[in-house]
């Protein structure tokens, strides 16, 4: 699993700018889900080989009892409790407050890992101002800088040492036959019932194997000779095991279960529709390249107008998502449960697909007889021959010339003409253009 890193501190100190460049992105939100974008941002970093979740939260006021502040710091707490290592961040320049006395107070209670902060501190990295800093009994204060991007490449070096992570990441291996599958939603989206309705039927639960309060679960259990591992988002736990203070819904352990899956089933509720956490969720398993399948629980629960007012939803706010395939069901009456499966299967072949170089780039040239590519400037792009640049996704690379003038609406053109000839309904496909290089473009014509 990914370690995590919760970014948390007083407003105004800096924490998104440090998440920015953590995730080296200004938009590296991957999960800004409804109701919790004031105050709780995932996001992608890297660092060498070694991959990592940064959590970015907003203003945090330990004691605060009421309004939005009260929210502001549950949501904190909540991402203190994800996380395996806690940046407190504090302004270098803005000197030490009561604040911060209070937040340092809350997070030597909890016993987190915690790193010391000092933000904004550039033209003063060894000033004798951070020294105040000292007071909150945190340990050494980390001067950085995350605007101009100094010391924070050390401070996640820190944060590795802590964890005790291996200088390289662990390749484990992986039993082809098996699928790992992946359930994700929002809350009280049906997600327990469901999984509750396919283990109780099987009766197959060899064992369950609990990690940490953030970790998913992985229970293996076998449907029509096909092996799976399901990957559990939703709290399936023993009563007294679950640490109180996380709420139901954790992110962190829907992040890392979509990460850990080969496919995601996303469940979406019949009487509520498509909402901002379900296209988050979504967009997140897509960014990600799992293959998926969509089921619309509560379907027993609507009527005729409200199935078509959901139809509509998943067409207008999930069009990203049409190459999957699409389930009602009632997981509580167990209808519909059984071409889920199906699709399942369909789906991990599809992104396990393997498509030789003769037959790709026959297929391509056949669409460019078909239909060519528009002209870009002075040059119409050329498209000589295709490959398979990888699985899960499945990635199809295109050589040709003037390569950097086809537009996206003729690579979706493509996409149709490979999916049709491979069958591969429930996974993203992925086209990737290289452009031949001139030889002689550098040399003087004359």
């Amino acid at each position: 699993m990914k370690p995590v890193l919760a970014l948390v501190g007083r407003p105004n100190v800096g924490k998104s700018t440090l998440f920015n460049r953590l995730t080296k992105s200004r938009d590296a939100i991957v999960a800004d889900f409804a109701g919790l974008t004031r105050d709780r941002h995932y996001g992608n970093g890297k660092q060498g080989r070694q991959e990592f979740i940064v959590i970015d939260t907003g203003g945090f006021e330990p004691d605060a009892s009421t309004g939005i502040y009260k929210e502001m710091a549950k949501q904190t707490q909540q991402a203190v409790a994800e996380a395996d290592v806690v940046i407190f961040v504090v302004d270098a320049r803005g000197g030490l407050s009561a604040q911060d006395h209070d937040i340092a107070k809350y997070l030597r209670k909890i016993g987190k890992p915690t790193l010391l902060v000092a933000n904004k501190a550039e033209g003063m990295l060894e000033g004798i101002q951070l020294t105040e800093f000292y007071e909150l009994g945190l340990g050494e204060v980390i001067a950085i800088s995350a605007a101009h991007g100094q010391g924070t490449r050390g401070l996640v070096e820190l944060a590795f040492e802590l964890l005790n992570l291996p200088d390289e990441p662990e390749e484990t291996e992986e039993d082809p036959a098996v699928i790992k599958l992946a359930v994700a939603g929002r809350p009280n989206v049906g997600k327990s019932t469901l999984i509750n309705t396919w283990l109780g039927e099987e009766r197959l639960v060899a064992f369950d194997m609990p990690g940490t309060t953030r970790d998913a679960i992985s229970v293996p259990f076998e449907k029509q000779g096909q092996k799976f591992e399901l990957i559990d988002t939703a709290g399936l736990r023993r009563k007294g095991k679950v640490f109180e203070a996380i709420e139901k819904f954790s992110v962190v352990k829907t992040l890392q279960a979509i990460e850990s899956a080969n496919v995601v089933l996303l469940l979406l509720d019949a009487e509520q529709g498509v909402t901002d956490q379900d296209a988050h969720i979504a967009g997140y398993a897509l960014e990600s390249g799992r293959a998926m399948v969509l089921a619309v629980n509560k379907w027993d629960a609507v009527d005729e107008y409200q199935r078509q007012l959901v139809q509509r939803s998943i067409e207008t706010r999930l069009p990203f998502l049409s190459f999957a395939n699409m389930h009602f069901i009632s997981a509580k009456k167990r209808q519909g449960l059984g071409p889920v499966w199906g699709s399942i299967v369909q789906a991990h072949k599809a992104a396990m697909c393997k498509m030789s170089t003769p037959i790709l780039t026959r297929l391509l040239l056949e669409a460019v007889q078909f239909q060519s590519p528009q002209r870009g400037g002075m040059f119409r792009p050329k498209l000589r021959y295709a490959h398979q640049g990888g699985m899960n996704p499945p990635v199809i690379v295109v050589h040709g010339n003037s390569l950097e003038h086809v537009t996206d609406s003729y690579k979706r053109f493509l996409e149709a003409r490979f999916r049709k000839a491979f069958d591969l309904s429930g996974t993203p496909l992925r086209i990737e253009m290289k452009t031949s290089t001139n030889p002689y473009a550098d040399k003087d014509s004359s």
